[in-house]
């Protein structure tokens, strides 16, 4: 059986930086930006993509829903 492997895609223009994602990210996946976005938020970004597992955790508790997740089964 392969491995679930994951990746995240911000909307960095509506990311508030409320943080709730990286909370909620079981792997320490998820980092907040040193840059800001348009409106001065910093902003959350993949800071450890090797651990990203898919899981959704991230999407599910953005008050914003600007998290999209991807899953691909890996071959090992």
């Amino acid at each position: 059986m392969g491995k679930m492997r994951g990746a995240i895609v911000v909307d960095t223009e509506r990311c508030k930086g409320c943080e709730v994602c990286i909370v909620n990210c079981p792997t320490d996946t998820i980092g907040m930006a040193e840059e800001v976005n348009g409106k001065g938020y910093h902003y959350a970004y993949m800071k450890h993509p090797e651990n990203c597992t898919g899981c959704a955790n991230c999407a599910i508790v953005c008050p914003d829903g600007v998290i999209t997740v991807y899953r691909v089964k890996t071959e090992k």
